[in-house]
């Protein structure tokens, strides 16, 4: 499991999407960048489709993603 306490690009507020991590500042869920990942959607596409979320915010999830997932093996 990820670690995104240390991730700036997320948040993670109770009140908000039943307590998922969201990008901050929004609230979208980071699980939907991974899940418009695995339906083929771009990085550029999912910013589009989700107003609030930024390029540079998407990309910073996933090399905390990749970073974390490195750091396990």
């Amino acid at each position: 499991m990820i670690d995104w306490n240390s991730c700036p690009a997320v948040e993670l507020n109770p009140e908000l999407v039943s307590g998922a991590w969201v990008f901050r500042g929004t609230r979208v869920p980071v699980v939907a960048l991974f899940e418009n990942l695995e339906d083929g959607v771009t990085v550029n596409e999912f910013v589009e489709l989700f107003p609030g979320v930024d390029l540079l915010h998407a990309r910073s999830v996933l090399e905390h993603a990749a970073k974390s997932v490195m750091a396990v093996h």
